[in-house]
């Protein structure tokens, strides 16, 4: 559950320092959670099969996702090769 501050009308310059160095720490804990929620996502295993004329059609393919390339006339899957990921033929 998120928690918001409440600020004073007055800060002196002290409380201004302190009030910045707060933000900062909350912004390396969002950047954090954000990193680890998109490891997640791009670790999640996809079911989304498409049919489309082209491969590159496709935006922003996830590992795992399939393809039916209607130009090609062949099923295409988005796999993991080592560090790169690329569409490969499946049959």
């Amino acid at each position: 559950m998120a928690r918001y501050p409440t600020l004073p009308m007055r800060m002196s310059n002290e409380d201004l320092i302190d009030m910045y160095k707060q933000i900062q720490r909350w912004g390396s804990i969002l950047v954090n959670e954000l990193d680890s929620r998109d490891l997640e996502a791009q670790n999640t295993p996809s079911t989304n099969i498409f049919r489309v004329v082209t491969i590159t059609s496709i935006g922003r393919p996830k590992k795992g996702d399939i393809a039916y390339s209607a130009s090609s006339g062949k099923f295409k899957g988005y796999v993991s090769l080592g560090s790169e990921t690329s569409w490969q033929d499946l049959n």
